[in-house]
């Protein structure tokens, strides 16, 4: 059974605004506009969408769960951050709602060294 073309673009559509409220999201929450984070509830809430319903289908149109998009988003501006000498490491963990333990590991998984040798590299 072939699937309809339309399928397949309303699932790069989904996608896409999934990926626009998200960045829009942890724009405002980099900025201090927001407090926290949007959980992928609120984000489907905004597309007037259920929470499983935008998971399947980014999965299906990506290969990855949304979360993997918010971890790339976080390690975007973890990297930011760490470029600039002025914030301590738990400072910026802080930020990014992490205690410095769960944010040296988290980084360390996703970047393959610890923030403090991504900075040490990045500022030699």
């Amino acid at each position: 059974m072939k699937i309809p073309e339309n399928y397949v673009n309303r699932r790069a559509e989904i996608t896409e605004l999934f990926l626009k409220v998200m960045n829009r999201s942890m724009d405002a929450f980099m900025d201090g506009s927001i407090d926290e984070m949007y959980s992928l509830k609120k984000i489907a809430s905004e597309m007037y969408l259920h929470p499983v319903h935008i998971t399947n289908v980014v999965k299906l149109h990506t290969g990855f769960h949304p979360c993997h998009f918010y971890e790339l988003r976080i390690l975007e501006e973890a990297k930011k951050l760490l470029a600039d000498n002025k914030f301590s490491i738990t400072d910026i963990a802080n930020r990014l709602a992490y205690d410095k333990s769960n944010f040296t590991k988290w980084f360390k998984r996703y970047q393959g060294i610890t923030p403090t040798v991504y900075r040490q590299q990045f500022l030699t």
